[in-house]
């Protein structure tokens, strides 16, 4: 196969693994539509908020007469529901969650009331995680660095394929890349979120980072097992491995406030208890 397909390849993988982490992640909202008489409303209701504000919720409901509400109560507790109802603002109906700390979770419902018909948006609550505000002087670099090191890893899997010599060079390359944005970067911005730099293995279960830290021990098993003879398989192995992870869900089994103790929990999805 000739290098430059490689390359056009490997930039494909990649760009589908950034838009798959995009749009299957538990951060990216959850979309419904609504039927209202006989229009449609699209409603977008988030389940991540960054900062110490207040997470407004907003749904375009232009020439459409509604009433709102949003039901929530903090979760994963057995606490009461409270309601906020919504109000119109321009052409938008808008209501807000009350702002939580770092790792904090809120379930919610959004309910439409249009004459004297009540409407439920979403029959299951959707949970929203609070996190600290992320600068983007940090968060930008982070994501570059992570995709550049799974373009670097597609590239040295098919060299390592085809037998290309400077598959070894590219493993190296992989791993700088993997180490700057996964283990510098990275735990700066958990830290800017959660207030943890690193919440992993052998100090938590947190998947995110789990994950990136079983890439680079395969990958550092790449590039020693090459150092004397060469051993392509190690590498398109430690390739395999870091293409597997990369599809697996962003910030899944990620930090969580327990209200109780006021502890962050990492690695653990707590029941919902009704």
């Amino acid at each position: 196969m000739k290098k430059s397909l490689i390359w056009i390849l490997s930039v494909i993988i990649t760009l589908f693994a950034v838009i798959y982490q995009r749009y299957t992640g538990p951060t990216y909202p959850t979309v419904y539509q609504v039927a209202v008489d006989s229009s449609q409303v699209k409603v977008k209701l988030p389940r991540s908020h960054g900062g110490d504000t207040d997470k407004r919720i907003r749904i375009k409901t232009e020439g459409i007469e509604l009433e709102g509400r949003i039901i929530y109560r903090r979760f994963p507790t057995t606490e009461p529901w409270d309601t906020v109802s919504m109000v119109i603002e321009d052409i938008y109906l808008t209501g807000y969650l009350p702002g939580q700390p770092p790792a904090g979770k809120l379930e919610y419902v959004v309910q439409f009331k249009a004459g004297n018909e009540i409407i439920q948006v979403n029959d299951q609550p959707v949970i929203i995680r609070f996190k600290g505000s992320v600068p983007g002087w940090v968060l930008i670099p982070h994501i570059l660095f992570v995709f550049a090191a799974m373009l670097f890893s597609s590239v040295t899997g098919f060299f390592a394929i085809f037998k290309y010599s400077r598959y070894k060079s590219y493993a190296i390359s992989t791993v700088v890349l993997l180490l700057v944005g996964g283990f510098i970067l990275g735990p700066v911005v958990q830290k800017f979120a959660f207030g943890e730099f690193w919440t992993g293995f052998p100090f938590g279960k947190d998947l995110t980072d789990n994950k990136v830290l079983f890439a680079l021990v395969f990958w550092l098993i790449a590039i020693l097992g090459n150092l004397k003879k060469d051993r392509p398989a190690l590498a398109l192995t430690a390739a395999l491995v870091y293409l597997v992870i990369n599809f697996i869900p962003h910030s899944l089994l990620g930090s969580e406030l327990n209200y109780d103790s006021g502890e962050v929990m990492t690695g653990m999805i707590l029941p919902v208890i009704f």
